[in-house]
């Protein structure tokens, strides 16, 4: 197996090299070996594990849920379930998300409609609303 360097690795993942040594930094990614240049050196592994890595994260993963997946995807004792349980609990959390996003949407349609018939940026609900801490800023002061 030839060793890749840095520019080689994040060019065949897509990946920047700048994310390549922030993943290093947080645990994602093994310190590599060194060539005695200083170079880093990677071998074919670290692209698949990039490769996963950016999967993950489109699928909504953070990096601390996929450091958690990696892990379990080194560990011998890893069975699906376990890997289905985390897949289990980031579609909770994506559904706790998508209410809070159809709450807000509610709440600004509501607000869009109270401004019918308004014409001065005083009377706009939207900004009533956006502009109430402020206000209650000044009452506390």
């Amino acid at each position: 197996m030839s060793a890749l360097k840095i520019g080689e690795v994040a060019k065949r993942s897509e990946v920047g090299v700048e994310t390549i040594r922030y993943y290093e930094r947080q645990g994602l990614l093994a310190e590599p070996e060194r060539r005695p240049s200083g170079f880093r050196q990677y071998d074919e592994s670290v692209v698949s594990r990039l490769l996963f890595i950016r999967n993950a994260k489109e699928l909504g993963f953070t990096l601390a849920e996929i450091k958690e997946l990696l892990g379990l995807w080194f560990d011998v004792n890893t069975k699906c379930v376990h890997v289905r349980q985390r897949a289990e609990k980031k579609i909770a959390n994506i559904e706790d998300k998508i209410r809070l996003l159809q709450k807000m949407k509610r709440s600004l349609k509501k607000i869009i409609n109270q401004c019918e018939g308004r014409n001065t940026v005083d009377e706009c609900p939207l900004w009533l609303g956006l502009d109430e801490p402020r206000k209650n800023k000044k009452a506390c002061d």
